[in-house]
């Protein structure tokens, strides 16, 4: 028994490592996960930006993408012989169809008719997600038969299985990372789509090389690979005139800036001749704002509650990067210190250095009353109570929260009962917060469910709004635990807000007024449905 036991952990320990074609074929499989992630990440993301920044739209990517895959593992079946032929023809398709998909449907979205998200284009998008699942869903399975064809003696199938499966899910795990916070932003959402067609083409390449003795037609095959090789590197050298060319089709305006952030695409564009028309801010394609009518918007945001409180000394700025709402805060002298909480330092950055941006915001950013901190504010506000807990902080007079629309459930959190019952414990007692609260016009339910929630934690509602002309009515509210005196003194300089005029803000018209809504709770977000529902009717 010894001897065979002998015998045996011998021949274990000079089993021959992997070869070349084994080390490629895994290899390929870690490539091909990530690949197929990065077409499925680059189509929701696309169709987010395009079509509207919504949980609804990745869901439905991505329940198409599995889908096909699924289809794609079905059709291998049919696949009976030259797998290696086969295998490097789909990767060249995949490599090519994917890699050029976001170039393609950017292009596409400003030719085809109804461009704003019409039809076609959304048959183009899901048919562009069809055919790539299909192709991505044929290669693993492929891989799998090529291995065990090759490699039957070192692999029972649980082996083959697990080692196809453990690279697969490393690919994607990869991907999935590397995505949003290295390729997007540094080679933006066209090259890293065009980069990842390449990956796939040279996967292809290599299994050209390593099975040359299998393939009957390998002068074709070479001039296959060469060819999509070539094209995507076209496309690549060109991907910023052609980014270019999109976006000014798409924002109209002359594009000043243009850059990608960990969490977004912001745009900035400006109009009129000579460079000295108004300026517009974009993040994933949706208006932020007009700098010809944004004072009536940060007027009207922030002044009711700071001069109706008289001598507000700490100011909590929730969103509201742009430092604009903060430039209104630092008219009042009782002032000693603004936290700005903004989850993405990009924009702080952009509106702290450059030019035309600063000069919109009085570079309010570098006033050494500002501190502005880079995070997410559903945890800070939890992280800042603790320390007010702790007696290491302080509670601020007013709370401002001027959030992007709640348009999907990342946002919509910032519009819960649980966020308004974080920020009542950083608040004083006699303080107010405000919020942004879409348009009460455009999105009735989705402004009084804003309305209704603030009341669900107890807080006494003071729902008004304004007419901005970049986005029609607008709606905003103040909620406190004591009662709002009104406006009597604003602070000089202002161009819409005036004490006589306040009261009108107050009255809504039958047609805006008040209807019956459920609060927006963490575990139901109705407010991101309603939210759609309503903005969806007018697209």
């Amino acid at each position: 028994m010894s001897a065979e036991a002998g015998t045996v952990t011998a021949g274990a320990a000079v089993r021959p490592g992997p070869t070349p074609a084994e080390v490629a074929l895994l290899a390929s499989v870690f490539v091909v996960a990530a690949c197929g992630l990065v077409y499925e990440l680059a189509a929701g993301a696309l169709a987010s930006y395009l079509l509207g920044d919504s949980v609804l739209q990745f869901s439905t990517i991505i329940g198409a993408y599995l889908f096909a895959m699924g289809i794609g593992s079905w059709l291998s079946r049919l696949v009976e012989r030259q797998l290696v032929a086969q295998f490097l023809r789909i990767e060249l398709l995949v490599g090519l169809i994917g890699g050029l998909m976001p170039a393609a449907l950017f292009v596409a979205y400003n030719l085809l008719p109804s461009s704003g998200g019409g039809w076609a284009f959304r048959v183009l998008l899901y048919g562009f997600v069809l055919v790539v699942g299909v192709l991505a869903g044929l290669e693993i399975p492929l891989v799998m038969r090529i291995l065990k064809r090759h490699f039957a003696e070192r692999y029972a199938l649980r082996e083959l299985v697990s080692e196809v499966l453990t690279f697969d899910y490393l690919g994607a795990l990869a991907v999935a990372v590397a995505f949003p916070l290295l390729f997007v932003p540094h080679l933006g959402i066209v090259r890293t789509g065009l980069f990842f067609g390449l990956l796939n083409a040279l996967v292809a390449a290599w299994a050209l090389v390593l099975f040359r003795g299998e393939l009957r037609r390998f002068g074709a095959h070479a001039a296959a690979c060469a060819a999509v090789i070539a094209t995507l590197l076209a496309v690549m050298a060109g991907a910023s005139h052609l980014t270019t060319w999109a976006e000014d089709q798409f924002y109209g305006d002359r594009i000043i800036l243009r850059e990608s952030s960990e969490y977004q695409r912001v745009v900035v564009t400006q109009s009129g001749a000579g460079g000295h028309g108004g300026i517009r801010l974009f993040l994933n394609g949706n208006l932020q704002f007009h700098s010809r009518d944004e004072y009536r918007y940060h007027e009207a945001l922030v002044h009711p509650a700071l001069a109706a409180h008289g001598a507000p000394r700490r100011v909590l700025v929730l969103g509201g990067g742009d430092g604009l709402a903060v430039r209104e805060v630092l008219r009042y002298a009782s002032v000693e210190q603004v936290t700005l909480v903004e989850l993405d330092p990009h924009i702080t950055r952009l509106f702290s250095t450059h030019p035309a941006l600063t000069a919109l915001n009085g570079q309010a950013l570098a006033s050494p009353k500002v501190r502005i901190v880079n995070a997410d504010a559903f945890t800070w506000l939890e992280l800042h109570a603790r320390e007010i807990e702790a007696g290491r902080g302080a509670p601020f007079d007013i709370v401002i929260a001027d959030f992007p629309d709640p348009s999907n459930y990342s946002l919509g959190k910032l519009y819960t009962t649980s966020f308004y019952q974080r920020a009542e414990e950083v608040l004083a007692a006699s303080g107010w917060i405000v919020v942004q609260a879409t348009s009460p016009l455009v999105a009735r339910r989705s402004f009084w469910t804003v309305v209704k929630t603030l009341e669900a934690v107890g807080y006494t509602a003071w729902p008004y709004h304004v007419h901005v002309p970049s986005f029609g009515e607008w709606g905003f509210v103040m909620a406190g635990r004591r009662p709002w005196p009104g406006v009597r003194a604003l602070p000089p300089g202002l161009r819409f807000l005036t004490p006589e005029g306040m009261p009108a803000l107050l009255q809504f018209p039958p047609d805006m007024a008040r209807v019956p809504v459920e609060p927006n709770r963490l575990s139901n977000q109705v407010l991101v449905s309603i939210f759609e529902e309503e903005w969806g009717a007018v697209k």
